[in-house]
């Protein structure tokens, strides 16, 4: 009687990877206060939000943004002013900001989605020029003093996103639903056909789909998502300011993909987290070398993790899925031949 093949118990089949990540993604978040300290993690949080809404648009529909922080920055400018002027509680405010970068998205994803290649990225920079120069004219974006002051407010009217510990909840919370929202897309019919744009554009167009309509809900998606990790950042830092909106931090969230692994669902948030380590443990030690570290270390990581650190970590693991096959195969089934007869 024929049992189990060895070692088939410890197969792990690839769908349970973005489980074991979300898992492990949780449990990190949940301990982490324990180490770190607030307000550092929820940043993480928000900027893990941002470069996984980027990477929705790069990873997966092989759409190079290159400004894409102006979705980030005017989503945290119309959060702030909303609640610190017009007086609105937390949740609408997220929403109004949120909005204004979804319409944002529609608007410059409309005129940008008419271009490839390098001819869109520089497209996506131009409209994020031109939102940083209203950001430094306008009046109500406090030009290079940023909106500070923004008040965090109670959520619902219930919870006081004052203590530390409401305000970390409420942002777990969104950058998980976050997660959950791109996961779901991306394994949708409609990311199945994102990816088939990727791939090989001028087939999906004879296959009958209407690419440019697919990629422009892409982009919305992209931009309202960026948008939702903005308007959170505003609130959890209480200011909006023109490095929200400036091309470093669109640069920045391009590192950030490819370091966790572009096309994976908890790389981004693994390079946003390794980002702004490095930044925050060097901001101390190596002044204005900085950037040059963190270009070294980024050139050094993708020399040796080629397809991003998520990506090499899920080809150890089905290497390691392709060994215990072979050791758990059954003996009396002869190996297949290489070539040539078998004497």
């Amino acid at each position: 009687m024929n049992g189990p093949a060895p070692g088939a118990a410890w197969r792990l089949p690839p769908a349970a990877m973005p489980v074991i990540g979300f898992a492990l993604l949780l449990a990190f978040f949940l301990l982490a206060p324990l180490a770190v300290y607030y307000v550092f993690l929820m940043k993480v949080m928000c900027i893990a939000l941002f470069a996984s809404a980027f990477n929705l648009l790069l990873g997966y529909s092989g759409l190079l943004s290159l400004g894409h922080a102006m979705f980030l920055g005017s989503a945290a400018y119309v959060t702030g002013y909303a609640a610190r002027s017009w007086g609105l509680p937390p949740g609408l405010a997220i929403l109004a900001g949120t909005a204004a970068a979804t319409l944002l998205g529609l608007v410059v994803g409309a005129l940008s989605i008419r271009r490839q290649g390098l001819y869109f990225a520089m497209v996506t920079l131009a409209f994020s020029e031109m939102v940083y120069f209203i950001a430094v004219q306008a009046p109500f974006t406090g030009g290079e003093n940023g909106l500070q002051g923004i008040p965090r407010g109670h959520l619902f009217g219930i919870i006081d996103l004052g203590d530390p510990v409401a305000m970390y909840g409420f942002t777990l919370a969104v950058l998980f639903l976050g997660l959950l929202l791109i996961w779901r897309v991306v394994h949708s019919p409609f990311g199945h056909v994102l990816q088939a744009i990727r791939e090989n554009e001028p087939r999906a167009v004879s296959l009958g789909y209407a690419v440019d309509r697919y990629k422009l809900l892409a982009f919305v998606l992209s931009a309202a998502l960026a948008g939702l990790a903005g308007a959170m950042k505003a609130v959890v830092l209480q200011i909006a300011s023109l490095t929200d909106v400036h091309w470093l931090t669109s640069g920045d969230v391009v590192l950030m993909a490819l370091l966790g692994g572009v096309g994976t669902q908890s790389g981004p948030v693994i390079g946003a987290f390794i980002m702004l380590a490095l930044e925050e443990v060097l901001s101390e030690r190596a002044g204005a070398w900085i950037p040059v570290i963190q270009g070294a270390i980024f050139v050094a990581c993708v020399l040796l993790f080629r397809q991003g650190i998520v990506g090499v970590l899920a080809q150890w693991v089905g290497t390691g899925n392709r060994v215990l096959r072979r050791l758990g195969a059954r003996p009396d089934v002869p190996a297949r031949s290489t070539g040539g007869a078998e004497g």
